[in-house]
């Protein structure tokens, strides 16, 4: 930890049956106003700067509908776009990443939301 006094933290809480599968998951994030809110699935993402590799934590509850995670996981496409730009300013992949995710969605048939 840096110097800094001033952190923040985001907490997830995962509740396991006998067999370790994911029953439950709660975050917390307090600067954002989210207290022990449930959710269905979480994705986190987290660069190795060491290992030049993403390390990813994917976990959804057994009771999480597929039609629910085909939605999800669109929306989180579409926001890895947003991201991708504001990140590297790059507006021609992140719209090319965009038409991926219309076609992703047609061929799911679902709609945006």
């Amino acid at each position: 930890m840096s110097n800094n006094p001033l952190t923040s933290e985001i907490k997830i809480v995962v509740e396991l049956d006998d067999n370790r599968v994911p029953e439950k998951l709660k975050w917390t994030a307090r600067d954002g106003g989210v207290v022990a809110e449930e959710s269905k699935a979480v994705m986190l993402s987290v660069w190795d700067s060491k290992a030049q590799e993403s390390m990813r934590i994917d976990l959804w509850t057994k009771d999480m509908p597929v039609d629910e995670m085909k939605v999800f996981y669109h929306q989180t496409l579409v926001s890895m776009a947003d991201t991708f730009e504001r990140a590297t300013g790059d507006k021609k992949m992140s719209e090319t990443m965009k038409d991926f995710c219309d076609y992703f969605a047609e061929k799911l048939e679902i709609t945006k939301k």
